[in-house]
């Protein structure tokens, strides 16, 4: 006989509960996020499965609040699953009073998923640096996010104040970002000339001449076509340079971050697999790490395309048959394999995918999207097989 656990995970403490092949209930009691009682709960199970056969144990979160846990039942030899926490508000839905939500009813909801389903992935305890990648890929992900708003904001504020500066500069890129963290107005552009320019972005240090003096040039056009002051100028200048140099100190972290993750995937075993795939970088080969795990997680192409929403879902009903888009899956795995697959329509074998299926009559994402899927075949045989891609490992990838 089997016995099914559900835990519903949460921050300060977690609840378990724990019911046998027909639903009865064996066990349902709160579960501290500490050492201590979570040993408590695995001698409990360990005397569970000691009276009444194997144990299977479903938590609805993977990594961050539920590390300790996960770490903790796999030491114990516990065989963990995950059930997503949208198949457990579905699933609380369907029953008697669905509505209500506690952690005692999620936690009996997702012991009776553990009971009855059998497609549920495994969790796998994760290695040393799978967990460096993860932590690494999701600071990096922090970053870019608020660098992104914080060059729109640098935007929006130089815009109001000098707009043929605005036009001219791009605070992506470090030259401009040096410029503007010191001169920002016209009359700042203007009294500097265009030597006093040129030394202070010289001085930022690996900038090319021709840029610099080309930036110089047009920053002090700009300047000379707008003579008059705006209301609030002072103000927002000073608040230019503040995000200015922000903006630049996080590119200086985004590039030791960078060099983090390349010595992390020097030593992880999949790395060199992964990258051998065309258009899979560096920095897609460590979120796709860190969103997919380990490939034995997904026994088929199919699984992983599944968990990455990659493949179409089949809508039937009565004489009605059709496939569509799937709306699910892990979107940061998505948007991995999707970008990937656009960087990948240089090489000639998916560019002769992507041009038949435009020929098909597929827009650009949908011929892009195809390909992803295409690729995903292509990435489990390579893992699969522990050897690196080649040319005749799919018709066309």
């Amino acid at each position: 006989m089997q016995i099914s656990v559900g835990i519903d995970v949460a921050k300060e403490f977690h609840w378990a509960t724990a019911v046998d092949e027909r639903g009865g209930e064996l066990l349902s009691r709160r579960v501290d996020n500490e050492p201590a009682a979570i040993q408590t709960l695995i001698d409990e199970l360990e005397r569970l499965q000691a009276e009444h056969g194997r144990v299977r144990v479903g938590i609805d979160v993977v990594g961050g609040i539920a590390s300790l846990l996960t770490a903790m039942l796999a030491d114990a030899g516990v065989r963990l699953v995950h059930v997503p926490g949208l198949a457990v508000n579905r699933a609380r839905q369907g029953t008697t009073g669905g509505e209500h939500k506690s952690d005692p009813r999620d936690a009996r909801v997702i012991a009776d998923q553990v009971r009855t389903r059998i497609d549920l992935r495994s969790i796998e305890t994760a290695g040393e640096v799978d967990v460096e990648l993860r932590l690494l890929v999701g600071r990096r992900r922090e970053l870019v996010t608020d660098q992104t708003r914080r060059i729109g904001r640098l935007r929006d504020l130089l815009a109001s104040i000098h707009p043929g500066l605005e036009r001219i500069v791009e605070p992506t890129q470090k030259a401009s970002l040096v410029l503007l963290g010191r001169y920002v107005t016209p009359a700042e552009i203007r009294r500097a000339g265009k030597t006093r320019l040129v030394k202070h972005l010289l001085k930022a240090g690996r900038l090319p001449r021709p840029q610099v003096e080309r930036l110089t040039e047009q920053a002090l056009a700009a300047a000379k076509a707008q003579q008059i002051a705006l209301p609030g100028e002072r103000l927002a200048a000073e608040l230019v340079r503040e995000l200015a140099a922000e903006a630049l100190a996080v590119r200086e972290r985004l590039a030791r971050l960078d060099r983090q993750i390349e010595e992390a995937l020097a030593r992880h075993p999949d790395a060199a697999l992964i990258r051998s795939l065309p258009g899979m970088g560096a920095t897609l080969t460590a979120e796709f790490i860190a969103e997919a795990g380990g490939i034995g997680r997904f026994p088929t192409p199919d699984r992983l395309a599944a968990a990455a929403g990659l493949a179409p879902i089949l809508k039937q009903s009565g004489k009605v048959r059709y496939l569509r888009r799937a709306n699910g899956g892990n979107k940061a795995l998505k948007r991995v394999l999707y970008q990937s697959a656009f960087c990948s329509l240089s090489h000639p074998a998916s560019r002769a995918f992507y041009t038949r299926k435009r020929r098909e009559g597929k827009r650009h994402h949908q011929a892009v999207i195809a390909l992803a899927r295409r690729r995903v075949d292509v990435l489990h045989a390579i893992l699969r097989t522990r050897e690196p891609y080649r040319a005749d490992h799919a018709k066309a990838a």
